[in-house]
């Protein structure tokens, strides 16, 4: 089981350790009804249960573990809009222009929402603004600016290039070649916005009980939701489980599940550095990423610390030697931070899909998925809660546009996948070095 796996990398998480969460909610221990059942309490599942109480509907919200358990409150904090270049080109390659420009700014909505629930329910979370995709060779930067310009033609949206001759003042590393700065996109303390959204959700009245795992749906016009010690029947069911959806139980949805795969991600957070010196690193503090397909991706905490991630672990386990490994990669961008403790290293599990764009859709005519957010979920999964929160209450297009998109299973079932995506990624990180 994946949770055996990550035991270690959870509890030494910097953001766990920067808030102070609230008393858990609950088990379910009776038989409740609601007009709808959410299952999985990240930015998805709580997105869709606060748009459906803000709609009127009766909402209970089953949660395996606690409100950001998973890769909401473990993520790199990164609010960017779109789907990455691979999920981009998989829906330009489904997708007539127009669809595809309307399924771009549906991911632009999913910024604005989460900013205007910032702003609405009073969530301090440190968001900051500014984001910049690094190039680290010339020809990654001919790819970068190709991205850039395809990206402000075809969707109308503003970026800004960062030459050669300007990027030392965007950023203190000799490691970058050039840049793209995005000023609408940004970055902010995961855990504190999910729980955030969380105690939003109670306000409006969803009936949230963590420690409540789903092990199994009875299907039919209604439906029958089942934990250990209770069950809950309901009209309409959202699974925003992603990868742990089948960890406690296979009668859950096994047909949704071989399309995505489990891949780890790792990070660590610095010492705090002072104001001073963080501010040197980043002019404006941005939230920073190269393009390499094994990519490091990076940004400045409220508190002065750099928070620093590298690679992807495809096999399930976590990495040896975690921290060395990513202090290895933090200190080739900044060399100059050689001597920051490094007191916090987390991870956790993301959902890829095999083409990288975002999996929803439909079971039946009651039963919403959310998944395969494919590393781009920050933003974009509390907008699917909001598309599924729509389409229960009857508009259901912007949510079909979604679900048109096409997705294969992994090859090779659960025991060939892993192997077979531990020699791409090797073929990848040659790539990289190339």
């Amino acid at each position: 089981m994946l949770l055996k796996k990550e035991l270690g990398v959870v509890e030494n998480s910097y953001y766990e350790a920067s808030v102070a969460r609230p008393p858990p909610s609950p088990p379910l221990a009776e038989r409740v009804t609601a007009d709808v059942c959410v299952v999985g309490g990240g930015y998805a599942g709580l997105s869709a249960a606060l748009g459906l109480a803000e709609r009127g509907y009766a909402v209970t919200l089953l949660e395996a573990q606690r409100i950001g358990w998973g890769a909401s409150g473990r993520n790199g904090g990164q609010v960017i809009v779109g789907f990455g270049s691979d999920g981009e080109h998989a829906i330009e390659k489904q997708f007539s222009s127009q669809d595809a420009r309307r399924a771009w700014d549906v991911s632009v909505e999913g910024l604005q929402l989460l900013q205007d629930r910032i702003r609405r329910h009073g969530i301090d979370c440190d968001y900051a603004p500014g984001c910049l995709s690094l190039a680290v060779r010339p020809r990654k930067s001919a790819e970068l600016h190709r991205w850039m310009e395809h990206v402000m033609r075809a969707y109308e949206y503003p970026l800004q290039w960062v030459s050669p001759q300007e990027i030392g003042s965007r950023i203190a590393s000799s490691r970058f070649h050039s840049a793209v700065f995005d000023g609408r996109s940004g970055h902010f303390h995961p855990l504190k916005y999910c729980l955030g959204l969380g105690a939003a959700a109670l306000a409006t009245g969803v009936r949230i009980h963590e420690n409540s795992a789903v092990f199994v749906v009875e299907r039919g016009h209604q439906l029958l939701v089942k934990t250990a010690q209770g069950e809950v029947r309901c009209h309409f069911l959202v699974l925003a489980g992603n990868v742990y959806l089948g960890e406690y139980g296979d009668e859950v949805a096994p047909e949704v599940t071989a399309r995505i795969m489990p891949v780890g991600t790792y990070m660590i957070a610095t010492e705090s550095m002072g104001r001073e010196r963080a501010d040197a690193l980043m002019r404006g503090r941005p939230a920073a990423s190269d393009t390499n397909f094994v990519l490091d991706y990076f940004r400045l905490s409220a508190d002065h610390r750099l928070l620093f991630g590298s690679g992807d672990s495809y096999s399930a386990t976590t990495p040896r030697n975690l921290i060395a490994g990513i202090r290895k990669s933090m200190l080739a961008v900044f060399p100059q931070l050689a001597d920051l403790a490094i007191p916090h290293a987390w991870g956790g599990f993301v959902d890829i899909t095999m083409n990288k764009a975002p999996n929803f859709g439909r079971l039946g005519s009651n039963i919403y998925y959310l998944q395969g957010f494919s590393g781009h979920g920050v933003a974009l999964a509390g907008m699917a809660g909001q598309l599924a929160a729509e389409s229960i209450a009857g508009q259901a297009e912007r949510f079909d546009l979604f679900a048109r998109i096409k997705h294969h299973r992994f090859p090779g079932g659960a025991l060939m996948r892993t192997p077979a995506l531990v020699l791409g990624m090797m073929y990848y990180r040659l790539r990289d070095m190339l």
